[in-house]
């Protein structure tokens, strides 16, 4: 109990302040923690908290492919400012390098130190990464700073091939010295988890030198992406995960985001929720309510890229705009089944199976998300989840091989069939799963990316979007592949045919919803009437029909979303500014 005490007095002091210019006194003996493994344990298990895993099922809230209730502000012009920008915090990087600097004692065995400083370079890797993508430059520190460091306390930004190269040379420590390759919780770092983390950062990189070509850093791209392949490679060839298919092609999907236990054949580390010690998540409360969270639903478009069953584009079909949603739902990619109310899907109340269709009081657009919800209305009202929140799966290596062989020229057929192929299988996709895509959909060209003309990388981004979608990866991705145009797409929801007729969207034989300019007076009892009126208590109303009185579903379209060039960083924020001058502002802000 007193070395417990000791190592709590030590953390507090250690991590107590946020700014690198607040220095920390420590003055409890280092001996208790770094002489023995226990104390490193101790030690590298206060990194976790970086992850905010529990959190995680809403780091999509901006992104091009949800409608929200509101705009974000980052994106609606005049509302976001280096006055209001936050996350010039260091406390974290702190706390990494004081372990760093202070895991030396020989009375450790050396092979166990290194396991735990790789462990360390893993997060400090994880801040940086972070930062890099959020501001650019930023100040390289690689040690635990003194009150008279003043040099380095109050240094400009370093360059980021500078921060990335050290980015890389610590995952490079990672991958090398860390011991365990597997780990049954799934809620510990492993060997294999960095090398999924190498390739991630790597192809983040890669591919922001190819597109943003402004930096002048093209001519290093081919090698970082050469250095995601290697990494994913390492992780397909040797590390004994696989997708998990145990549910079959109508459940296995959803499954890996459902289990209270991580599901281990797939899922390499995971936020474990556990109703006994009440680390429990909010995702029901964040997606099913009417009030709490952003009331956040997928527009039309990105379901639009959804591929039939036997793996031709939906938007082939010469009547999609017209589609009921009842019948634009059928016989698609079974992903989408899984990841928005459609169908037969149904949730559990008071034990019994209740049809849910979706509910016009908690979407915007009828395109409700359920990839993260229970499906018990149980755990609907507060934070009261007990599935576990995914933060690095195998889907994602395969797709960053996938996507790093594609930008090189280099996917094989062979590579195609172990990457997309698998993943479109296990989502009961029956057709081109074996030779990678030789014509353009010109929707998918079209709509999201203009300026590509290989089907392959065309096909590998739509993958991407689909399989990790609301698992926090899609601003990154529309900003490392420098389309911030995206975030201004329309927010638009399924037909409605015309004002006035309620529609089963679920064909249980129960009508659900009905849209009007005009309330009708005879309203059919259990229908939601939602008005579509231009203006409603003279106020411009954000919800309408594209056509008037009858088309898509429209929100939010009287506030635009504007996405510039000094979008792809935030600003400086200005406090920081101030009290260090040598930092400089991001261009446009």
């Amino acid at each position: 109990m007193k070395l417990k005490y000791i190592y709590f007095l030590f953390f507090a002091v250690l991590i107590s302040s946020c700014d690198l210019e607040e220095l920390p006194q420590a003055t409890t003996s280092k001996g208790p923690i770094f002489s023995n493994e226990s104390g490193l344990i101790l030690y590298t298990n206060s990194f976790y908290t970086m992850f905010n895993g529990r959190n995680l099922h809403r780091a999509d809230a901006m992104s091009d492919y949800l409608a929200r209730k509101d705009t974000p502000p980052f994106i609606t012009e005049g509302n976001y400012s280096a006055q209001v920008s936050t996350d010039w915090s260091w406390g974290d990087l702190r706390n990494i390098n004081y372990f760093i600097a202070n895991c030396t004692d020989p009375k450790v065995p050396l092979a166990v130190r290194k396991n735990y400083l790789g462990i360390a370079k893993f997060f400090r890797a994880y801040f940086y990464f972070a930062k890099v993508k959020r501001f650019g430059d930023v100040p390289w520190i690689g040690k635990p700073l003194e009150v008279t460091d003043t040099e380095l306390l109050y240094k400009g930004r370093d360059s980021r091939v500078m921060v990335m190269d050290s980015v890389l040379a610590d995952l490079d420590y990672a991958c090398q010295n860390i011991t365990a390759t597997s780990e049954g919780t799934r809620s510990l770092v492993t060997k294999y988890v960095a090398y999924a983390f190498k390739a991630r950062v790597a192809l983040h990189e890669g591919t922001f030198r190819k597109y943003h070509t402004n930096l002048g850093l093209t001519g290093s791209a081919a090698n970082l992406l050469n250095q995601a392949a290697t990494a994913a490679k390492e992780v397909m060839d040797k590390g004994g995960y696989k997708l998990y298919d145990g549910a079959g092609t109508d459940k296995s999907y959803r499954t890996v985001f459902q289990n209270p236990a991580p599901v281990a054949t797939e899922v390499m580390l995971s936020a474990v929720c556990d109703l006994a010690l009440n680390t429990l998540n909010d995702a029901n409360w964040y997606w099913t309510s009417g009030t709490y969270g952003d009331k956040a639903s997928f527009i039309r478009t990105f379901i639009n890229t959804y591929l039939n069953i036997d793996g031709t584009p939906f938007t082939n079909n010469p009547d999609y705009k017209t589609m009921l949603f009842k019948d634009e739902v059928k016989g698609r990619d079974k992903r989408l089944q899984q990841t928005i109310r459609s169908g037969d899907y149904k949730r559990i109340s008071t034990g019994a199976l209740v049809p849910a269709p979706p509910v016009f009081s908690y979407t915007y657009t009828g395109y409700m998300p359920i990839k993260w919800a229970m499906d018990d209305v149980y755990y609907d009202t507060r934070d009261l989840n007990i599935n576990s929140i995914t933060i690095f799966r195998y889907a994602e290596v395969l797709l960053a091989y996938a996507e790093a062989k594609a930008e090189l020229g280099t996917l094989t057929d062979a590579d195609w069939a172990a990457t997309i192929g698998a993943l479109r299988k296990r989502a009961g996709i029956t057709g081109g799963l074996n030779s990678k895509p030789t014509v353009v959909d010109p929707y998918l060209q079209e709509k999201y990316f203009p300026n590509i003309s290989d089907p392959t990388i065309l096909e590998v981004r739509r993958e991407r979007g689909i399989e990790l979608c609301l698992e926090g990866f899609r601003f990154d991705d529309i900003i490392r592949w420098k389309r911030g145009e995206l975030m201004q797409m329309e927010w638009n929801g399924m037909y409605v045919p015309e004002l006035d007729k309620p529609m089963d969207l679920n064909e249980d034989g129960i009508l659900d919803v009905a849209f009007y300019k005009t309330l009708p007076a005879n309203r059919v009892a259990g229908v939601t009437y939602v008005e579509v009126a231009p203006v409603v208590a003279g106020k411009a109303n954000p919800q309408l029909l594209s056509n008037g009185d009858s088309g898509e579903l429209t929100w939010l379209n009287n506030i635009p979303r504007k996405f510039l060039d000094k979008n792809y960083l935030y600003p400086i924020p200005a406090g920081d500014l101030i009290t260090n001058p040598k930092l400089g502002q991001n261009p446009g802000w």
